[in-house]
């Protein structure tokens, strides 16, 4: 008797550790959808106008630091990557399409998102010339004075399976 109260006691436990674990995750869902949606704002922004830096990078905190393909070191500092971004607007590539391929959104005490994904995307050069922009993404959030910010970055080259 003592063995099968101790084994249905076991059973509750998972049960509800399983349902407090979904109850968490669609509590979240909607912190996810915000964190998402803010990011295909930033890349419908660029693609809109390559150009208007300031309105892309709005949810950049001051503090921000990245890690990226193009350089060997971590970028540190909004201002940093606002003069790169401005210096790089005038290029005569352009993305014309970004994608979300697999996203996971971690949420941690309804103050911090953790956004994983692959990003697709199109870039189309000034002869009309397309190829693909691949990557693989992560993105950490907080929400500072009730508005989600990027603190860090980190986007990785994604290279064509040999």
């Amino acid at each position: 008797m003592r063995k099968r109260t101790l084994v249905l006691l076991g059973l509750a436990c998972v049960a509800a550790m399983t349902l407090n674990g979904l109850g968490q995750q669609s509590a979240n869902q909607p912190l996810a959808d915000e964190v998402i949606a803010m990011v295909k704002a930033q890349w419908a922004a660029e693609m809109k106008d390559p150009t208007n830096v300031a309105e892309q990078m709005k949810n950049i905190a001051d503090d921000y630091t990245e890690f990226n393909g193009d350089y060997a070191t971590r970028l540190e500092g909004k201002a940093l990557s606002m003069r790169l971004a401005e210096a790089g607007a005038g290029s005569s590539t352009k993305s014309v399409a970004g994608e979300m391929a697999n996203p996971k959104v971690q949420v941690y005490n309804g103050d911090v998102a953790i956004l994983s994904y692959n990003y697709v995307g199109l870039l189309k050069d000034k002869d009309g010339k397309t190829e693909p922009s691949r990557a693989k993404s992560t993105r950490v959030y907080v929400k500072q004075n009730g508005k989600w910010m990027l603190v860090h970055a980190n986007f990785a080259p994604d290279p064509l399976p040999k």
